[in-house]
């Protein structure tokens, strides 16, 4: 059996073997920005939220609406005293903190 054989009888079985090699040739081309990207969701949310929240003065309920995303947080604490934000999600936990009125917030260790 030749492999022009094979591929003439199984056209969408050769086209699928062939996007998978290309699929896992991009995932590791792009494994490092795909390893970051769980951070980026929660850093994003709790940097966002922060602004909204301590840097333009709006209520809570505005700020959860402006920083909801399509992917969910599986946690989320503000704590207004310290104004001080966490998120978590994908298994990722960051936090952003009001630093000052000039300076706005920034994310923390």
């Amino acid at each position: 059996m030749s492999r022009s054989s094979f591929v003439r009888r199984r056209p969408f079985s050769t086209l699928l073997l062939v996007l998978l090699i290309a699929l896992l040739g991009w995932v590791w081309q792009e494994r490092i920005a795909l390893w970051a990207f769980p951070d980026i969701i929660s850093a994003y949310t709790a940097k966002e939220y922060c602004s909204c929240r301590y840097v333009m003065n709006n209520d809570a309920e505005y700020c959860h609406g402006y920083v909801k995303q399509w992917l969910p947080t599986s946690g989320f604490t503000d704590d207004t005293a310290s104004k001080r934000i966490t998120v978590s999600g994908m298994s990722r936990s960051n936090s952003a903190a009001w630093v000052s009125e000039r300076q706005g917030c920034r994310l923390i260790p």
